[in-house]
């Protein structure tokens, strides 16, 4: 219960206690060997989360793996080359991943939402309060948000500046949404036990550091790239940085692990825990 004990040292509810959280599921976690999601892995969480429902908790789902879906769908070995290439495997990948979501949830007795953003949804105040506003009515009619970027229109940030619609991945979304609709809990799945002392795919990989209450140089150099998908731990690290700043607990967690939702909501000390900020502190304190 190491968590919940330091959770609730911060003044914010400790996962146990968490009402609002918002899931966050990686590329890694979901696809399979070709790329696609397995249907095996999306029942499972949604097995998860609908215990969470039960539970009288509210969830948001955050998933990714649209282009690799469609990629695999049109038998573009490699992937696709160019972003024309990539929106066009997304179009088609985003179709077939939210007919599983779908499909799942029915078995499970849940209705689903797809939401598609892009950044542009949280940059402008109007756009945001009309997200929140929708976000709320289904969260309230006990229906599960299932949000990507929409990768079709979505530029990058490379492409178009600071102006871009590009929300760079999934962990900055997942993040934004947690923000938005103040939750008490960001939930990041990944392929990795949490954050470790070094790179997890390098020659020798680190220990597990079960609880971080400021992020330093340090621990983010710690940090490696990507390995499947366009996140990886800097980009989660970021994610973090931005929730509990924002006063939200987040945890890394492996996402492959059996019932690890259900276990970190109940406050097993799964993964790596990040503190929320006490109300009032300062960014840097």
């Amino acid at each position: 219960m190491a968590h919940a004990l330091l959770a609730l040292s911060t003044g914010r509810p400790a996962a146990p206690q968490a009402r609002r959280v918002v899931v966050k599921l990686g590329t890694a976690v979901l696809a399979g060997a070709g790329g696609a999601a397995r249907g095996d892995r999306v029942r499972a969480l949604v097995a998860s989360v609908a215990a969470l429902r039960r539970a009288g908790r509210e969830v948001l789902v955050v998933a990714s793996g649209a282009v690799r879906t469609g990629a695999e769908r049109l038998g573009i070995a490699g992937g696709p080359a160019g972003s024309a290439a990539a929106r066009a495997c997304a179009a088609v990948g985003q179709a077939r991943l939210m007919a599983g979501w779908t499909e799942a949830c029915e078995r499970a007795g849940v209705v689903a939402a797809q939401l598609l953003v892009t950044g542009e949804d949280f940059a402008q105040p109007g756009r945001l309060a009309s997200l929140r506003a929708a976000l709320g009515i289904l969260l309230e009619q006990g229906v599960l948000p299932v949000l990507n970027e929409n990768d079709v229109v979505a530029t990058s940030l490379a492409d178009a500046g600071e102006r871009g619609t590009g929300l760079r991945d999934n962990d900055r979304l997942a993040a934004l949404v947690a923000v938005g609709v103040r939750a008490d809990l960001l939930l990041i799945l990944t392929d990795v036990p949490g954050l470790l002392t070094a790179d997890p795919h390098g020659p020798r990989p680190g220990r597990l550091i079960p609880v971080v209450k400021r992020l330093t140089p340090r621990l983010e150099r710690a940090a490696g790239g990507p390995r499947v998908g366009r996140g990886g731990m800097r980009s989660k690290l970021e994610a973090a940085r931005l929730a509990t700043r924002a006063g939200c607990a987040v945890v890394v967690a492996d996402g492959r692990e059996d019932r690890v939702v259900e276990r970190v909501c109940a406050g097993e000390a799964v993964g790596t825990l990040f503190v929320p900020r006490p109300p009032g502190r300062s960014p840097d304190a």
